[in-house]
């Protein structure tokens, strides 16, 4: 399988983030799939009119090109030219590359959330008028139109994250390779399924201060950090927990909250990422499928029921107060 991998407007950091791949790496993983570069501005050796050379052999359907990959935002600006980023050494917008590389592809994948629907490179204004591949935004339509689909039948793969997983990327590579990666595999978003189907609150290390709803109040507290610091991992599609980064680490079991980067429009909260707005001392973004008057009756019988050693370990940055010990029957 020939996959074409072009950064667009981006830090680059889910690049990075694939090279974390482990047991096997990522250059074992994909060769033992018959999975194989034709590009990477990273990872490849060929440069300058090398590339030229690539890309004027796909076009001319003198190379199969079955996946394209895309990391980073399009930029579209000024007034739609995408004159703000030309592919170097082409003179040609990275807009006009995707616009033209995506329908000879069998794949397109989107590559973290900038290339999904925008992410951060959005935020502040978006003085580029950068949009993701498929999606502007949580809105359909970014540099392809939303009806697009590729000659697979499907329509842009969002790999979203900030950065990616490497084994999201991966495992998608793998089942596109496969051919088991079907329509019905993603969600409404376009997020693969085997991912998106879970919520980062799934085996948080957290899960006991959450259900006594024993909070922390900063972040060095070893409390659930959703009612005061902003964690929305109740909310955020993702198995982060499940299947830790390097073997071991996540965001809330690094001590700082989730701030749904899977999310279309994460970069723009409207708040501070590490506090939680709330009304009548309720927090608006309630866990996904809580009724508001279902979460309150639970939020006040769990405060009223938290043990001793639950609620002073929340506050605490260690364990503070040990479980008790049990003599067997």
């Amino acid at each position: 399988m020939n996959v074409l991998w072009l950064q667009s407007a981006g830090c680059g950091g889910c690049t990075m983030s694939l090279l974390c791949a482990e047991g096997p790496n990522v250059f074992d993983l994909l060769a033992g799939a018959g999975i194989r570069f034709l590009w990477h501005p990273a990872l490849s050796l060929e440069t300058g009119t090398e590339v030229q050379g690539i890309l004027a052999a796909i076009e001319a359907g003198e190379v199969a090109l079955d996946v394209l990959c895309i990391e980073g935002s399009i930029a579209t600006g000024p007034r739609g030219t995408g004159r703000y980023h030309i592919l170097s050494g082409t003179g040609v917008p990275m807009l006009d590359w995707v616009r033209r590389l995506a329908p000879l592809a069998r794949d397109v994948v989107a590559v973290g959330t900038c290339a999904t629907y925008g992410g951060i490179t959005t935020a502040g204004g978006n003085p580029s008028d950068s949009v993701g591949v498929q999606y502007d935004g949580a809105h359909p339509g970014g540099a392809l139109p939303a009806e697009f689909r590729s000659r697979s039948g499907l329509p842009v793969i969002n790999v979203a994250g900030c950065p990616t997983h490497p084994d999201w990327v991966t495992e998608t590579l793998l089942l596109l390779s496969a051919g088991a990666l079907p329509a019905t595999a993603l969600d409404a978003l376009g997020r693969p399924r085997f991912y998106a189907d879970h919520l980062v609150h799934h085996a948080c290390p957290k899960n006991e201060f959450y259900e006594y709803k024993a909070s922390a109040r900063s972040l060095s507290e070893m409390g659930c950090m959703m009612e005061h610091l902003g964690c929305i991992g109740t909310q955020a599609v993702g198995d982060c927990n499940i299947r830790p980064w390097n073997g071991g680490g996540s965001c809330t079991r690094g001590g700082y909250p989730c701030i749904n980067c899977t999310a279309p429009e994460f970069e723009e909260p409207r708040h501070i990422f590490t506090e939680t707005p709330k009304i009548a001392g309720i927090p608006v973004g309630l866990p996904t499928d809580m009724p508001k008057a279902w979460f309150m009756a639970l939020a006040s019988l769990s405060k009223a029921a938290t043990p001793d050693r639950i609620a002073k370990n929340a506050v605490a940055d260690r364990v503070a107060v040990p479980p008790t010990l049990r003599k067997p029957r």
